[in-house]
């Protein structure tokens, strides 16, 4: 009984094949190619605290550890979510100690933004002061997420999820050094890049799974029905509150913007996919058709918000179908921002202006008093005027000049807008301007 409790644990694929030096690493040749910051970096003999900021699984920790084995640093990890400004003091007295024997440290700190204010202050000193070499890593907007003094004091390192060819490069190593045994098809391995979706730790993570389910199942050949049945669908990169998440609604607004409807079904589809709202979805939907849309073609307005009734009537899956139908159309229809930039003017403007009187005559008069202070005096009915129109009538405050916010476009409905509001302008002049 005894070995069951003094067996070494087994490490993980993603542990055993984690690189061992900067050569080996799969991806982020724009970090680590040559001529590029990290490798300099090595080849200066001199690390800098760093923060690597990226989706999960494209080599943060990795990049961290080869850095401190370069060097040879002592290696100090702390997680964020666990680890409390105690953990910070533990790990920078260790950090004196080694330095008093001759030995530098590189102080990690994985997701680095779950550290609250204090915490992050906590390092500075010590980052200021070069006992520690700090790296952090993060998944989040770092100038969001990481105090600014901080950050002043650490280069922001991008890295990128990484390119199909380079998972496919990754899924041969992983096969032949550690399931030589196993078989795996063009279409498999294709499914597997597929749903481990740019993360590096999750391609080894399925592997490990298919793994165990092909020795369970007496197999050595592996094909795409067998990885369907064997793993769980996966989500998408994103969090519901993460950049990935607000990139990608941004990118789906700006496809509908931009009048490329296959853009937007990709962008609506990868978040559906990854698991967003779609009551959320519909709301942005409905924001699109006011805010580009416009009066350019005001049914895409009525489009936008059936679909969203549609979903809350039939729900998932079926109400998705109108919300990929609403942003066809949005993105096919005519465009403008002209209220949008009118309606953004004129808030900005009254924001900045004092307060203006109502003019007289358009005062509201419902009493004999006001009647006597002349509310409403002089003022024309426009049913009663020719076309509906009381010509040269001003509407605005005394003294206020005509602003222009509303500038329709030549477009859709709105360019029939245009035509009118020139006629009417026209009939003013000729009103303020007899011959």
């Amino acid at each position: 009984m005894a070995d069951l409790f003094t067996a070494a644990p087994v490490a993980p694929l993603a542990e055993a094949l984690r690189p061992k030096t900067l050569d080996e690493v799969v991806g982020q040749a724009q970090l680590i190619g040559p001529g590029k910051p990290l490798r300099l970096a090595f080849e200066s003999g001199k690390p800098h605290s760093m923060i690597l900021w990226g989706p999960p699984g494209v080599g943060k920790t990795t990049l961290a550890r080869l850095t401190a084995a370069a060097f040879d640093y002592e290696f100090i990890a702390l997680s964020a979510v666990l680890a409390g400004v105690k953990d910070i003091r533990a790990a920078i007295e260790k950090a004196e100690h080694d330095l008093a024997r001759g030995r530098r440290t590189i102080l990690f700190v994985d997701e680095i933004h779950r550290f609250n204010k204090s915490q992050q202050d906590a390092l500075l000193p010590f980052v200021e002061s070069g006992l520690v070499v700090f790296i952090g890593a993060t998944t989040e907007n770092p100038s969001f997420e990481v105090n600014s003094a901080l950050l002043s004091r650490a280069q922001v390192h991008v890295l990128k999820a990484l390119a199909d060819d380079e998972m496919r490069q990754l899924f041969e190593r992983a096969r032949r050094q550690a399931l030589p045994d196993l078989e795996f098809d063009d279409a498999a391995r294709d499914a597997i890049v597929g749903l481990a979706d740019g993360d590096a730790r999750r391609l080894l993570n399925l592997l490990e799974q298919l793994d165990t389910a092909a020795r369970a199942g007496g197999r050595d050949a592996i094909d795409a029905g067998f990885v369907r049945d064997a793993l769980a669908p996966g989500t998408r990169r994103f969090d519901k509150g993460g950049d990935d998440f607000y990139d990608q609604i941004s990118a789906l607004h700006k496809s509908v913007r931009g009048s490329h409807p296959d853009a937007a079904l990709y962008w609506l589809c990868r978040m559906l996919d990854g698991g967003a709202d779609p009551k959320y979805l519909a709301r942005r939907i409905v924001r699109m058709a006011w805010e580009d849309v416009g009066l350019a073609d005001p049914r895409a307005l009525q489009i936008a918000n059936d679909a969203a009734t549609t979903f809350e009537r039939l729900g998932s899956p079926e109400g998705e179908l109108a919300l990929a139908q609403a942003v066809i159309y949005l993105a096919v229809a005519a465009k403008s921002n002209a209220g949008y930039r009118a309606y953004n003017e004129a808030r900005a403007f009254v924001a900045r202006e004092r307060s203006r009187e109502v003019p007289v005559h358009l005062r509201n008069a419902p009493t004999a008093l006001m009647k006597q202070l002349g509310h409403g005096h002089d003022y024309r009915y426009a049913h009663d005027e020719p076309d509906a129109y009381a010509a040269g009538e001003t509407y605005l405050p005394e003294g206020m000049a005509e602003p222009g916010w509303y500038r329709p476009v030549a477009r859709g409905l709105e360019a029939r807008i245009a035509e009118r509001l020139d006629q009417l302008r026209a009939l003013d002049d000729s009103a303020k301007n007899p011959r």
